[in-house]
Order: structure tokens, then sequence, then C-alpha cells
């Protein structure tokens, strides 16, 4: 298992910060790890609504998770779930107000499957990586 938070300052509003975070489409505008986001079920951010998403994978072979949105309270938080036959992730953004806009914290959690697991000891290190690049994607679009 492996853990990556982070908490970007925003100057958008919450409700702002929350449009934005909710809609998982707009992922790919932020994590470069991320090469297309295709909505499969519902229309727009809200619980239910399902995503495959296509990442880039290990050794150049892409692999595509699907995303399910569990919680979706605006504008506060938002939980997503990920899975695809190798890893399973679970990504929760909390936005908390602030005098200048808000803060938006990305708490990510991604656990290799059951005939992976061993991986679970590799994992930290490149998951820390793909965070770092991340939380620069984030810092960008909510300044």
């Amino acid at each position: 298992m492996a853990r990556y938070v982070t908490t970007v300052p925003s100057s958008k509003t919450p409700e702002e910060a929350f449009a934005y975070m909710s809609d998982v489409r707009n992922f790919t505008q932020w994590d470069r790890g991320i090469k297309s986001v295709h909505q499969v079920i519902g229309d727009g951010a809200g619980v239910g609504s399902g995503y495959d998403i296509t990442v880039k994978g290990f050794g150049g072979k892409d692999s595509v998770f699907r995303y399910v949105t569990l919680e979706c309270d605006s504008p506060t938080n938002i939980l997503v779930k990920g899975k695809n036959w190798m890893f399973t992730s679970v990504d929760r953004v909390t936005i908390t107000p602030t005098a200048t806009g808000c803060d938006v914290t990305y708490d990510a959690v991604l656990t290799a499957n059951l005939i992976v697991w061993p991986m679970n000891i590799m994992l930290g290190r490149i998951f820390d990586k793909v965070g770092d690049v991340a939380t620069r994607g984030l810092k960008k679009v909510l300044a």
C-alpha cells in the first residue's frame, strides 16, 4: 500500500474548487500520468458517476482504471475509487475554506491487488514521484 497526501492553497472559492475537482474528467488537466478520461456512467459529477481513466503504465503499457464517485458533498468532500486487475486506488479530496479562498487536500491510497500484492513494498517510492508531478499540476490549475 502507498499513500500520498498533498494540500494545495487556492484562490478559488470552495464552491469553484469543488466544481472543478468533483468532475473527474478534469483530472487530465493537472495529472500528466493520466492520458484520458471517459465518462461511462452518469452525466457529469455526482455519486455513482463512473469513469474509465487511462494512465501511463509500467513499461510503457497503458492501464485503464474504472473509477466510481462514492461521495460528493458540496463544497467540502469528494471520494472516488478506481480499480483494475492490478491496483485499487481510493482518492479523497477535502476542501477547506480559508481567508483567501480554500485549501484543497488530495489524499490517495494505492494498493496492489491480490495477484500482485508483493508490489505493495515498492509502491511508496513510485507513488511519491507520481504524486509530486500531480501536485505541481494542481498548483497551476487551482492558483
